[in-house]
């Protein structure tokens, strides 16, 4: 008798309503884990479609340098993708004039992001197609650009720099000042 007993106390296990709340804590945090990943992927996407549009601009004005060539960018606002103009022509050489110039692959930003605005020489562009340039000397036309991510309601702002070329981005509007008198003493 006795070793009977002794099983039964031994015998180990899970009621149902245990595994039921194990089952229910886990669905929980699954859920929020879920919710967090659909929080921070849009962000995401718009940091990298920042970076990637600064390094997109940095290559042509390395590119406008290394070649001795001028490099354009080109805006399309409404579609809200870029892409980089070359001085060649298809088959290589150098296009003599400029509707022979070689325009890469437009690069769409992702559904998420959109191009507000590019900002050329203090005119803001809202709508159509804008260009840039890259000389060999390294300057480049003075812009900015703003992404803007609707979901979230963020903004970052792309800068190139006209006289140096310097490419840089900041979270937010953002518009350098123009230059005083006082910041040339």
């Amino acid at each position: 008798m006795m070793h009977g007993r002794a099983r039964a106390r031994g015998r180990g296990g899970f009621s149902l309503v245990e595994l039921v709340v194990v089952l229910v804590i886990l669905s929980l945090m699954a859920t929020m884990v879920a919710v967090n990943w659909q929080a921070i992927l849009p962000k995401t996407e718009l940091h990298s479609a920042v970076r990637e549009l600064a390094a997109g601009l940095s290559t042509a004005r390395s590119e406008a340098i290394s070649r001795n060539q001028s490099y354009h960018v080109q805006y399309d606002v409404d579609a809200s993708r870029w892409r980089l103009v070359t001085p060649f022509r298809a088959g290589g050489s150098l296009a003599l004039v400029e509707d022979e110039r070689l325009a890469l692959p437009w690069k769409a930003l992702p559904g998420s992001v959109r191009i507000k605005s590019v900002a050329v020489d203090g005119v803001d562009h809202s709508k159509g197609i804008v260009w840039v340039r890259f000389d060999p000397i390294g300057t480049g036309t003075s812009h900015t650009v703003q992404l803007e991510q609707p979901l979230t309601e963020s903004v970052f702002t792309v800068e190139t720099q006209g006289l140096l070329g310097l490419v840089d981005y900041r979270e937010g509007s953002w518009t350098r000042p123009a230059p005083r008198e006082d910041d040339f003493r």
